[in-house]
């Protein structure tokens, strides 16, 4: 018997090897895959300026790429004695105008040519909810504890996260045109909108998503149901951390497995248990760093990473302490 409704789940190409570029961008869901892609060591670029939930935001920052337009003086601003900017979490505020605008510029830079070298590009939407400052035109990606009554709050209708949508696809393909984008919806609830408005936002992105690509019908734009796999196959609050609202490490593990076997290649996914086991050993403590059982140890770790990178140089490991 089957005791669970499975959510079907498209198998994807190009697929992912170790040899990709896998560039991510938006909503919190994104860093747990990056984690993952992260620890089995592929190439990844994620959130260069910090989680982004609407889409609104994460197209004004890839459009500033395809444009090449830099931040400039009048992009940022001074509050409680940081400059900080409505484009961008609040990781990227900086002490002095000076640092602000270096570092958002640099990740422009670095964004733009990781992207003309990746391959995947993931986007994960968080919420249609956004909020609209005073002295700043669109959606904020950030409200950096500025006070609630300089904002407005607003439901991004269907249509027009459908319009974010096609400037996100369009701004990528500017930069590279062959580069595969994946899409999902995070499946992380954004109570403090309220439990009816955060269904009411995720309907949104639901709608606005796949009108977007029913309409394009471009074989580089995929569909990745995480949202779906959460909300459905794993219904129980015991996949979800203490706060009840993020799934917590199995739930993430889950959905990790149903994406690797339908967007990574067989040949990596049979390398992965190697790297685990390298990764797990790397990142272990000793007492005694000095012992002879520790010199062992970091011989046989050192020749496991060298029969992995002999046959994949691209794979890359941090140095064993």
């Amino acid at each position: 018997m089957e005791f669970r409704t499975k959510v079907p789940v498209q198998n994807g190409f190009p697929k992912i090897s170790h040899s990709s570029g896998i560039f991510l961008m938006g909503s919190c869901f994104v860093e747990n895959i990056g984690s993952k892609l992260e620890w089995f060591r592929y190439k990844n670029l994620q959130n260069p300026t910090g989680i982004i939930f609407h889409p609104a935001p994460i197209a004004r920052f890839l459009n500033r790429i395809s444009q090449e337009k830099e931040f400039k003086r009048e992009n940022i601003l001074e509050f409680n004695g940081r400059w900080i900017s409505l484009e961008a979490h609040s990781r990227m505020n900086r002490k002095t105008e000076k640092e602000c605008l270096s570092d958002l510029n640099a990740s422009l830079e670095h964004s733009r040519n990781f992207i003309g070298r990746a391959s995947h590009v993931i986007i994960s939407l968080g919420t249609a909810w956004g909020y609209r400052h005073e002295n700043y035109e669109g959606i904020v990606a950030n409200c950096h504890k500025i006070p609630q009554k300089e904002f407005i709050k607003e439901l991004f209708s269907i249509g027009e996260i459908e319009q974010a949508l096609k400037v996100i696809a369009t701004s990528l393909f500017q930069i590279n045109k062959s580069a595969s984008i994946l899409f999902t919806v995070s499946p992380v609830r954004h109570l403090k909108d309220g439990m009816i408005e955060n269904q009411r936002g995720k309907a949104n992105l639901l709608s606005g998503l796949h009108n977007f690509l029913e309409k394009e019908d471009d074989p580089r734009l995929h569909y990745f149901p995480s949202y779906e796999v959460l909300m459905d196959e794993l219904r129980d609050y015991r996949f979800y951390t203490s706060d009840m609202l993020h799934p917590n490490e199995t739930a993430i593990d889950y959905i990790w497995k149903i994406f690797s076997e339908a967007w990574i290649d067989i040949e990596s996914l049979e390398l992965n248990p190697k790297i685990d086991a390298v990764q797990k050993a790397l990142s272990h403590r000793f007492r005694e760093e000095n012992s002879d059982s520790y010199k062992k140890i970091l011989t046989k770790i050192q020749a496991k990473i060298a029969e992995i990178q002999e046959k994949h140089p691209e794979i890359t490991f941090s140095e064993p302490l």
